[in-house]
């Protein structure tokens, strides 16, 4: 789909929103009190999801007012493009088929793009993967001497890492007992350091998650794990001083993400331990795909397919539900309601759930990545603000740190907060009553949105017999939109239907801006700079004068303070 976006200001929707607007006080405590049926009836269902939307800055109005906005532009034929496999990604001249990678073995009808069956593709790559699981899991795949894996080290960046490290942390409770796995991603070398530090080489399996085998980060931590491996190996005298020698050992401790099987091979990976993704696949899209397969082996191929279930099930939800009640689509409509609209410029994502505690950082790259652009996708200018700075902490933690400025600040800071009902340690607090502490934690959810929401009134400060001078202190304005998310366990199921949930509340948003939500051209310019600054900071007298003079002041300071 290459027609011109359709810019969302000309739209009588818009119009309407601004005037709407305009004509509206936010007041939660008056709207509830008016509407005993506003909680009810803004609450949505959505898999195994429920959403509460009720404690945000809208009116039945506004949400009607934002679906037609959808409507006008042109997000029902935007979303079939997608989902056909047509090549909404322009700047790249691909498909975008995320959801291609989670559709169900015997999916009907087949999805065939580009003359090419996505669906058949996408099975055997993952059958190929369980397959690999199922060895590491069970023993039959072992190191160079015969002993069983124990430690897998993902090593990647962005949505190599990202992913995958979330879903870990995550999905703890499913992990097989014996298996751990562990992270390098950043070039630091501490990083890679301290990751390896204390691990068994004899033990250990590298996943090297790159699709061109071409990552800067990536390769060179790559090559810094494998010189590890072979100076451990033959310091335990597990392996001879010889090329044959370390070459095995490559072969049985290490293989690969990637599509670029020459470069595979020439690292020394063995091509056939390779798996593969496709390049309608964004790597903050791609946690679903072979860049899962580190979590395959942690969870086993059972559980990771409930986790492509999950998934599945939202994008069901997107493709069927009437927009009204479609919860991604109202979800990325009250953002832009929030951004344009009210002048937000962040949104918290506050997990009242430790095991999420990496999910916020895993929503950075995909909203931010994804919508953090300044032209649409036929290259002109956007005509609205884009994208909004994605942060945010668990709950309790967040509560001691930086709730203050969403409470009392001067900020709009649309927040969402999740929760499970089950978790996966029911203890007991036995010293303070056996109070159940999962429900004690809860209650600081319950209590946040509803402080948030409804806030204290001067009046009600002084009820509590606060003086006067310190009355302005102790008041909160209320309405501070929040949104409710529960499920009853953080299961892998429900794991990938709030992966899915977000994606697609990105999607949205990018289609109301008229962007191009797949590409991420900012990500370059940083990097071929350093490629062309690395031998300056080596030393080379010419490429050091080539700098311009911040640059090269501080290229000149740290070498002048570098101890080697």
């Amino acid at each position: 789909m290459t027609t011109a976006p359709i810019d969302p200001t000309t739209t009588s929707a818009w119009a309407e929103l601004v005037a709407h607007r305009d004509a509206t006080t936010p007041d939660l405590r008056a709207w509830f009190a008016a509407d005993p049926e506003r909680a009810q009836r803004l609450s949505f269902e959505v898999g195994d999801l429920h959403v509460d939307l009720s404690k945000n800055l809208v009116t039945d109005e506004t949400l009607v007012l934002l679906v037609r906005l959808a409507e006008e532009v042109g997000l029902a034929a935007r979303l079939e493009a997608m989902l056909a496999g047509e090549h909404i990604n322009v700047t790249e001249d691909r498909a975008v088929l995320h959801t291609a990678l989670r559709r169900p073995p015997g999916a009907e009808p087949r999805l065939v793009v580009d003359g090419q069956d996505v669906d058949a593709d996408v099975q055997g790559e993952l059958e190929k993967v369980f397959a690999f699981a199922d060895r590491v899991r069970s023993g039959e795949w072992t190191g160079v001497t015969g002993e069983r894996i124990r430690t897998v080290v993902n090593i990647g960046i962005g949505g190599s890492d990202l992913g995958p490290v979330m879903a870990y942390e995550a999905l703890k409770p499913y992990v097989a007992e014996g298996v751990e796995l562990r992270f390098v991603s950043n070039i630091d070398p501490t990083d890679v350091a301290e990751t390896l530090a204390g691990l068994d080489p004899a033990t250990t399996l590298f996943v090297v998650a790159s699709k061109t085998f071409g990552t800067l980060e990536t390769l060179t931590n790559a090559r810094l794990a494998r010189a590890w491996l072979w100076r451990e190996l033959a310091a335990a005298g597990a392996i001879e001083d010889s090329d044959d020698a370390r070459s095995d050992a490559v072969a049985k401790h290490f293989v690969a993400v990637s599509t670029a099987l020459d470069k595979v091979a020439a690292f020394g990976i063995d091509p056939e331990n390779a798996f593969g993704f496709w390049d309608w696949v964004g790597g903050r899209y791609s946690v679903d795909s072979a860049i899962g397969t580190s979590l395959a082996v942690a969870i086993g191929p059972d559980a990771f397919r409930d986790f492509l279930a999950g998934f599945h099930a939202v994008d069901e939800h997107l493709r069927t539900v009437p927009f009204e009640r479609n919860v991604p689509v109202l979800m990325g409509l009250l953002n832009v309601w929030y951004v344009n609209l009210l002048d937000a410029h962040t949104h918290a994502v506050l997990p009242y759930a430790q095991h999420l505690h990496r999910f916020p950082a895993y929503l950075q790259q995909l909203t931010m990545e994804s919508n953090g652009k300044s032209v649409r996708w036929d290259g002109s200018p956007v005509t609205t603000q884009t994208g909004e700075v994605f942060w945010g902490e668990p709950g309790t933690n967040g509560q001691h740190a930086f709730y203050q400025l969403i409470h009392q600040g001067t900020r709009v800071v649309p927040a969402d907060f999740i929760a499970v009902a089950t978790p996966a340690h029911p203890l007991r607090d036995a010293d303070a009553g056996d109070v159940d502490v999962h429900e004690l934690f809860l209650a600081n959810f319950f209590a946040q949105t509803k402080a948030l929401a409804f806030g204290k009134t001067a009046d009600e400060v002084r009820a509590e017999g606060t003086a006067e001078e310190i009355v302005p202190a102790r008041v909160f304005d209320g309405n501070r939109p929040t949104t409710s998310i529960m499920a009853p366990a953080l299961t892998p199921s429900v794991l990938g239907q709030l992966i899915a949930l977000y994606e697609h509340i990105t999607f949205v948003q990018g289609v109301v801006w008229g962007i191009d939500s797949f590409d991420q051209w900012g990500v370059e310019l940083g990097k071929v700079l350093a490629n062309q600054i690395t031998p300056a900071v080596a030393g080379d007298a010419e490429a050091l004068a080539a700098q311009d003079p911040s640059t090269r002041a501080l290229i000149e300071y740290y070498r002048a303070h570098r101890r080697r």
